[in-house]
């Protein structure tokens, strides 16, 4: 008896075990959502606009401030990012990347990004500034539903 006791805290011990390695949920959420952020960045660097539209929310009422107003909806956010960058054209389409600089979750399905973005252009010129993202946790993963970068 004594020696079955033993073995079922020792078989109870190894399980607590083996939860405790697991990451919390809040980090493995940030990273899907780095990954999808990481997604649309590859996408902006390739020059593939849809690919980089892809981490939006299809949602109309997703928004996105710009410095012309607010946009509502993929469909508007794309039409400016193809008129306003040549994404055929790496030099006059710059390099992007995004740095951390907060991540938190809402809720169990919404989440705060915010970080800074770089474009480094060929010719050693650069833009950056702030970035702050809330994503949705949607069928298809994690998608901006609103977009302030300046």
């Amino acid at each position: 008896m004594i020696r079955a006791a033993l073995i079922l805290c020792a078989a109870l011990s190894l399980s607590a075990c083996q939860v405790a390695k697991q990451p919390p949920a809040t980090e493995m959420e940030k990273q899907a959502v780095l990954a999808a952020l990481a997604e649309s960045t590859a996408g902006w660097n390739s020059g593939n606009l849809d690919r980089f539209i892809g981490v939006y929310s299809e949602d109309p009422q997703a928004s996105y401030v710009t410095t012309e107003g607010l946009l509502r909806g993929r469909k508007a956010l794309a039409g400016r990012y193809s008129t306003k960058y040549d994404f055929a054209n790496p030099a006059t389409r710059g390099a992007l990347s995004l740095e951390t600089l907060d991540f938190r979750l809402l809720d169990a399905e919404h989440a705060l990004y915010i970080g800074r973005y770089t474009l480094a252009y060929p010719d050693g010129k650069m833009a950056s500034g702030p970035t702050s993202l809330v994503l949705q946790k949607e069928a298809g993963g994690w998608k901006i539903i609103a977009d302030h970068s300046s």
